[in-house]
């Protein structure tokens, strides 16, 4: 396959993906292509390679009627989908927390570059982002990162085929309780944003809108 080829392969699976809002509850997704298309996100970039999120499959069937009230932009989804991803990213990602130390350790840095290393995740948390005394945008830019996955996550199940919806349309506070209760996410963990996946029911109605190239592609030289 040439890279013509490759870039219309790619296009074509944007052009066939769509939110999908309710499945063909008869149709699973094969466990290989699962793990293919969770790869895909485990796989994706993050800001200074800090990987702050997890990927939780959700099989159990009390915790998705827990949700089900709770998240009305996911009710026909939670009915439908063949698969349900929960994408949590960490709380608290300041840069003298665990995560960091680890990332850092991760690496293989000897100790003295490790703490050079601290400093200058300081320094860009402090100075140039100032996140550092604010819990919410801590939360807010380890959630960024997970939409990153999810993006690579949905284009991948497009190009073989497999439907998606990335859904945000929950209560987070009280989504956040049940999960934690029942022991699906950690306390050091917040829900970013939810994925639904499976096989279309039916062909949208309406075609794919986008806006036009020149509205919002420029160059400035």
């Amino acid at each position: 396959m040439n890279n013509e080829q490759v870039k219309q392969q790619v296009l074509s699976a944007f052009e066939f993906r769509r939110a999908i809002k309710s499945y063909d509850p008869d149709k699973k997704i094969e466990q290989s292509d699962l793990e293919y298309i969770l790869e895909a996100g485990r796989l994706s970039p993050s800001s200074v390679g800090l990987e702050p999120w997890r990927f939780i499959v959700l099989e159990n069937e009390e915790v998705k009627n827990a949700l089900h009230d709770i998240s009305w932009g996911a009710k026909k989804q939670f009915e439908t989908a063949s698969h349900f991803v929960l994408l949590v990213a960490r709380k608290n990602a300041k840069y003298d927390s665990p995560i960091f130390r680890e990332l850092a350790e991760r690496w293989g840095l000897p100790s003295e570059q490790v703490e050079k290393t601290l400093d200058l995740y300081k320094d860009f948390q402090v100075e140039h982002m100032d996140i550092a005394d604010s819990e919410k945008a801590l939360f807010d830019w380890t959630s960024k990162q997970t939409y990153i996955a999810l993006g690579n996550m949905m284009t991948a199940a497009a190009l073989i085929g497999v439907d998606s919806c990335p859904i945000e349309g929950f209560h987070y506070g009280k989504v956040n309780e049940i999960l934690t209760e029942a022991g699906v996410i950690h306390d050091d963990e917040g829900i970013s944003v939810m994925m639904s996946l499976g096989y279309r029911d039916h062909d949208p109605k309406r075609p794919q809108l986008r806006k036009d190239k020149d509205e919002v592609i420029s160059y400035f030289k």
